[in-house]
């Protein structure tokens, strides 16, 4: 009995004198790397090849290509970490954070709204926001529709709405031949802004068009507005920056004009349907998973650099500072 008892106490020594050797099981390891993100008037400049460890991010299809290209680059730079990035829409990606699911950054092509606020504040996730660029949104047609010059917010709601049927409800002069409509889904913040600023915030209509075709894939839009000389949709303009030769950007009159989407009009604010991008996560998410706040401190000092390439338009200076600022205060 002293034997083991004798035993006993050795083992209890040797642990307590391992988990001091260790830092004891409360080591700040796994916040370390946070505080050097920092510097002295800002956000310090992340190196990474310093940065492992995985990354989950989830959210709108929208900002998916410009998200892919900066983990692309993080990659490229020397970044051992794994980025696992989905597609579940906007409001699909805000709903999973705002449940607690093991999601550090949401791709979100429209504000968190107050539900999904108040949600993420039930699971003690206070959600902050970083704008990260702006899309200008496009409607496509098919390059073999010729006839259609520009269209105005009400032959959109025409269209979308189901009330005309053929291209000459919409005009006499246009071919009687049905409308085939592509939209995104209702999970997609894309669906969420154009149903806002095109249906007065309306979307049963569009919901019951017989023969729409709705999807959070963007490329399945694509890919049908390019099989169908009858087709029109709408998507981030990045989708239409990738396939321009096989869809063509129809302009839009919001009132002052028709204007076609593109660097010029939403760099002046001429064109109608320009919408910002954002990043969402949380201050208490970026201390648990310091390579989730290496990244995002990275995309922001490097975003501008490439979001022309992939078809999206850079934010002011302005507005770069202050989401900056505003991870440097999550991180505080």
């Amino acid at each position: 009995m002293l034997k083991q008892a004798t035993w006993r106490w050795a083992g209890l020594v040797l642990l307590l004198i391992l988990l001091v050797g260790c830092g004891g099981p409360s080591a700040p390891e796994a916040v370390a790397p946070t505080p050097s993100l920092l510097g002295s008037d800002g956000l310090a400049l992340v190196d990474p090849a310093t940065v492992s460890g995985g990354i989950e991010i989830t959210g709108s299809s929208t900002v998916y290509p410009l998200t892919a290209r900066m983990a692309e680059d993080f990659a490229a730079d020397g970044s051992s970490a794994q980025i696992d990035i989905k597609i579940t829409g906007t409001g699909g990606g805000l709903r999973s954070f705002c449940n607690g699911d093991p999601f550090e950054l949401i791709n979100a092509s429209r504000m968190i709204n107050e539900e999904e606020i108040s949600a993420c504040r039930a699971q003690g996730r206070e959600p902050v926001g970083f704008q990260v660029g702006i899309d200008a949104l496009a409607v496509v047609v098919n390059p073999a529709n010729r006839f259609v010059d520009a269209l105005n917010y009400a032959q959109l709601a025409a269209i979308f709405s189901g009330q005309a049927q053929t291209w000459a409800d919409l005009d006499p002069t246009f071919p009687a031949e049905p409308i085939a409509i592509y939209s995104p889904g209702v999970d997609s913040g894309t669906f969420d802004y154009f149903v806002e600023a095109i249906l007065d915030g309306e979307s049963s209509q569009l919901l019951d068009l017989p023969g729409a075709l709705l999807s959070e894939d963007d490329l399945e839009l694509v890919q049908g507005i390019e099989e169908n000389a009858n087709a029109i949709g709408y998507f981030g303009f990045a989708y239409y920056f990738a396939e321009s030769e096989r869809l063509r950007a129809v302009p839009i009159d919001g009132g002052s004009g028709s204007v076609v989407p593109g660097a010029d009009s939403v760099a002046d604010g001429s064109y109608p349907l320009a919408r910002p991008l954002f990043l969402y996560t949380s201050p208490n998410v970026l201390r648990d998973h310091p390579a989730a706040a290496a990244f995002l401190s990275y995309y922001l000092q490097h975003v501008d650099e490439v979001i022309a390439e992939v078809g999206y338009f850079p934010v002011s200076s302005a507005v770069t500072a202050s989401s900056q600022q505003a991870l440097v205060q999550a991180l505080r």
